[in-house]
């Protein structure tokens, strides 16, 4: 099957299948601080690493949103880990809550406090990422326009990890149960994972 993007053609697919074939794809579960001290939560399927040295991570918001505003505003984000555990808190903070509303709040999560960053984390994630705002960059279509969203890039400057999930000196995902954004409402947790070395002077990731 060929499917252009421009035509949208439903007859061939009801759906589009972009975010279905772009998938598993890691949920930023962002933590932001505005300077007037209102806390936002959210996840944002549009979330990955982009550099290890520095290690940069960004997630993309549909709009200027509360994550990308307030993360502007303050300089700073933390990207909590969403594990299977917490994925019914992670949905609930996706809902449409009036700006400046504190999810953390909302939903029952503990704010934690960074060392590094303004933002708070959440507690219960076995892991998080403080973030400092590097970049941000509004998203452009090959037409030039402005697609109406906006990625955030920042560089982890500092983790918080539960030593409960650190095996031999490293992190177990699927021991934490990772989540992952698959296509329409589907969703993906680490469940098993396999080694597979690289070749000759591939190095190590």
């Amino acid at each position: 099957m060929f499917y252009a993007t421009a035509e949208r053609d439903r007859t061939k697919l009801p759906r589009d299948p972009f975010k279905a074939i772009v998938a598993p794809r890691p949920i930023g579960w962002i933590s932001t601080r505005a300077r007037d001290g209102r806390v936002n939560l959210a996840p944002y399927s549009f979330f990955n690493g982009f550099c290890s040295v520095p290690p940069i991570v960004g997630f993309s918001s549909e709009g200027w949103k509360d994550s990308a505003s307030f993360a502007r505003e303050s300089g700073e984000f933390v990207a909590n880990l969403a594990t299977f555990d917490l994925r019914e808190r992670v949905n609930e903070t996706s809902a449409p809550f009036a700006r400046g509303d504190n999810e953390f709040d909302r939903v029952g999560l503990t704010m934690a406090e960074c060392r590094l960053v303004v933002a708070p984390r959440v507690a219960e994630s076995p892991a998080a990422l403080e973030c400092k705002v590097v970049e941000v960059i509004e998203i452009r279509s090959v037409s030039g326009e402005w697609s109406g969203s906006v990625l955030t890039l920042g560089e982890v400057v500092a983790f918080h990890i539960d030593d409960e999930y650190l095996v031999d000196g490293r992190f177990d995902i699927a021991r934490a149960h990772s989540l992952a954004r698959c296509g329409y409402q589907d969703y993906a947790a680490v469940e098993k994972v396999f080694t597979m070395a690289r070749p000759k002077g591939g190095g190590d990731a």
